[in-house]
């Protein structure tokens, strides 16, 4: 005979085996709740908060534009690259993640983000984290 996965040869042993059952998916069930509550709202973390490109641009005190690479230019290459920069309390650039565009193109543009400057992005009067996703459009 089985319950939920758990055999048993006695019908008292059912009964106490598909309690222990019950008992272990509302502990896990419980765990993985609380996890998520300290991953979200408890865990102390910072938030970000998503700005828009011109909300970026506007607060960027110090951007420096992307050099187009030799390679690109010996290809022609051109096109838009788009990429994401988390940037911290105190307005730098901590991580940027590309997202589309050319190969050889998007080097240039996530190193040049590495380098902008922004005016500290705030929610509730504090200074916060923040997220842009950001383009730039390489031409000849």
């Amino acid at each position: 005979m089985s319950t939920n996965g758990i055999t048993s040869l006695h019908g008292d042993k059912k009964t106490v085996s598909g309690e222990i059952y019950m008992k272990n998916q509302l502990f896990k069930t419980l765990t993985s709740a609380a996890f998520l509550a300290l991953l979200t709202a408890g865990s102390g973390l910072a938030q970000e908060i998503r700005v828009s490109q011109s909300e970026a641009v506007k607060a960027a005190k110090e951007k420096v534009q992307p050099d187009y690479p030799p390679m690109a230019k010996q290809l022609h290459l051109e096109g838009a690259v788009q990429v994401q920069a988390h940037i911290s309390e105190s307005g730098t650039v901590d991580e940027v993640k590309p997202l589309t565009g050319n190969a050889v193109l998007m080097n240039a543009a996530v190193a040049a983000i590495r380098k902008w400057k922004f005016t500290p992005f705030t929610a509730d009067g504090k200074p916060t984290k923040a997220v842009a996703d950001l383009s730039f459009n390489f031409k000849l």
